[in-house]
């Protein structure tokens, strides 16, 4: 059986101390829906966040 991993969403925003819990807010509420959220540090300015929404 394969996974697919769908990207729906990519946006850039500015990065907070906080914004991890938002993600697994959603993660934990939205998971039956197959969707997941992603959160990663952007490489070129350390001031911004890449949110990614997907759907499983």
């Amino acid at each position: 059986m394969e996974s697919k991993i769908e990207v729906l969403s990519t946006v850039k925003i500015q990065n907070s101390p906080d914004l991890y819990k938002v993600v697994d807010a959603l993660n934990r509420t939205l998971k039956d829906k197959d969707l997941m959220f992603g959160l990663a540090l952007d490489q070129e300015d350390k001031n911004k966040a890449i949110f990614t929404i997907y759907r499983t």
